[in-house]
Formats: C-alpha cells, structure tokens, sequence
C-alpha cells in the first residue's frame, strides 16, 4: 500500500478548507456572543448571508447559502415528504435527528419542506449551544431563511420544544452529542441530519468509535438515511468500518459529491463498488480516525492491512458488483 506522510488534518478534508474559505470580506460590523462562541454574518460568493464562527474560523453553509445547501443536501436526498408519508402509512412518527442544530437553517429548510404534510414528524436537534440560532434569529431579516419562524423559534429556545402543526414538532437536546448519545433514549431514526463542525474542531464526531456508538442506535427494521456535506475518504471508511452501507451523495457549491449513508443498501442510489475500493488501497489518507488517534495524532494515515482486510470483506462491495443490491 506503499507509505505516505500527511496531517490527521490533511487526511480528514477538513470542512474549514472546504468551506470557510469561500466566504468573502464584507462581515456585518455587528458579532453576538455566548458563552465562548462569538459570530459574525459574512457575504457569500453567491451574494446570499450566512454566519461564521469567530471562535472555530468556519462558515456555515459557505457557496451556496443556507438555506440551498439545506435542500440539496438534506431535504431532496432524504426525500423527506414521500417518505414521512410512507411511514405514516405504518402509524408511526417519521423522526428526524438534526445533528448539529447550529443556526437552524437544516431543521428550518426541513420544516418549511413538511409544513403541509399530514404525517406525524418529530424533529430532534443536537447541539452543545443555542448561540447560533439566536444569533441567526436576531440577525433574520438579512439572513432571510428565519423569517416568518420567529415565534416559533423563540419558543424552542424558551421551552426546547415547540409544535408547528398538528402534524410537526420540533425539539432541542443539548449537551455533548457523543456523551448524551451513549444513554439517549429516543426513538430511532428515519433521518440523520449530519452537520457538525469540521473534524479540526470537533474530532470527537468524525471517529470510527463515534460511528459505531451511532450505527447501534438505528433500528435495524428502519431504514435510516444519514446526509453529511463531506466527501472524505476517512469519513466513508469510518461510516462503513461503523456498519453503514455508504455512498456518493449529491454535490452541493464547489463539490462535486458529498456522502450518504444508510443502513439497508437499497435506500442508497450510488453506492460506493469495487473501484472506490482500489482507490482506498492506493490512498495516502484512508485510515479511519480512532479515538485513540485524538490523544495520540500520528502523521501514517495509510489504512492498515488488517482494515482494509475488514473494509473489503463487507457485503456492500460484493453485491453492488453483483447488480443485486436492489433485488
């Protein structure tokens, strides 16, 4: 597999590259902030606002904007409104965990997208902080995707839960995502929202370990469909290391794709086959990140024989090039 020598960084593609990169000069001269966390709104290329983290030096929802980034990224890939009402035909709530609330703009654009449906949804949203989204509500009018939601938002600040219809309602865990996620008692769920920070603040959620607590949460009789703005090769690896079944997802701004992931290989319509796989092999940046690598970062990011041994051993890979993977 030959040798190589990149930063754990490197490795991970990280999103402050990716993405805060592409916001422009031009920040709006105010910044709110709580706690440790301060943000400030900054002009996109795409002429839309969105904030940025002063204390993390990341923009949220760079390119694109929050609120179109939101519908490619997670609305139209999670195919939200056929299938909340697919399970609704089954009497059972379609639930959705929105991790990594932020400045609300995932669970927003989801709202807007299940305003007029009839079948039960429940939205979570995790998050260490509401900063965000009080910084995004006070600054609505120029961020735009906020308004008409005001009442609504400041209810679920006030109370952390808030009914929008009859039909929908949304509520806010916070704390430590990984820690909570250990004990949560929720119902499993249909989607997976993945936005948190990049993995160069946040490391703790882009570990195989991490993955692995995650996948045990699904219900393996549920289909569940994890959308992420990332196209790492890390990433994918620590997904299908997790036990996802895990593939190319839609590209959104400046990328070309981005990651989805499921438990039932039917629910993916461009699985990662046998020739993203001879890449992993050749890739100086294929190890998946272990929580022991956070304590002792290490330069190899090469995947070792005996996870590549497991990686290729998977299920995924033999039937997709088998053509039966949706029999």
């Amino acid at each position: 597999m030959g040798t190589c020598s990149v930063s754990l960084a490197e490795s991970l593609g990280l999103r402050l590259c990716d993405r805060a990169r592409t916001a422009l000069s031009g920040a709006a001269p105010s910044a709110i902030g709580q706690g440790l966390e301060t943000f400030e709104l900054v002009t996109l290329k795409s002429g839309v606002h969105s904030l940025r983290s002063l204390k993390n030096l990341e923009t949220f929802h760079p390119v694109t904007g929050p609120s179109a980034e939101a519908q490619t990224l997670h609305v139209d890939q999670q195919k939200l409104l056929v299938r909340a009402a697919a399970v609704a035909a089954n009497a059972a709530p379609f639930t959705i965990w929105d991790v990594g609330l932020g400045a609300g703009a995932n669970a927003l654009t989801a709202v807007k997208a299940l305003a007029k449906t009839r079948s039960p949804v429940v939205i979570h949203s995790f998050d260490r902080t509401l900063a965000p989204l009080e910084f995004a509500l006070r600054h609505a009018a120029r961020l735009n995707y906020p308004l008409g939601f005001e009442e609504a938002l400041r209810a679920l600040m006030e109370h952390r839960s808030v009914q929008l219809t009859p039909f929908l309602s949304w509520h806010v865990q916070l704390g430590d995502f990984t820690e909570r996620l250990k004990t949560l008692d929720l119902p499993p769920p249909h989607a997976i929202l993945y936005d948190p920070y990049s993995a160069r603040n946040n490391p703790e959620m882009w570990t195989l370990d991490h993955f692995e607590t995650l996948f045990l949460k699904l219900d393996p009789s549920r289909p569940c469909l994890l959308t992420n703005y990332t196209r790492s090769t890390v990433v994918r690896v620590s997904l299908l290391l997790a036990g996802f079944f895990v593939g190319y997802g839609s590209g959104t701004g400046e990328k070309g794709e981005t990651t989805i992931a499921s438990n039932d290989l039917r629910m993916l319509d461009r699985p990662l086959d046998q020739r993203w796989l001879e890449r992993v092999r050749a890739s100086c940046t294929s190890a998946p990140l272990r929580e022991i690598d956070l304590q002792h970062p290490g330069e190899n990011r090469v995947i070792s024989a005996p996870d590549f041994e497991r990686l290729r051993a998977l299920s995924q890979f033999s039937i997709v090039d088998s053509g039966t993977y949706r029999d």
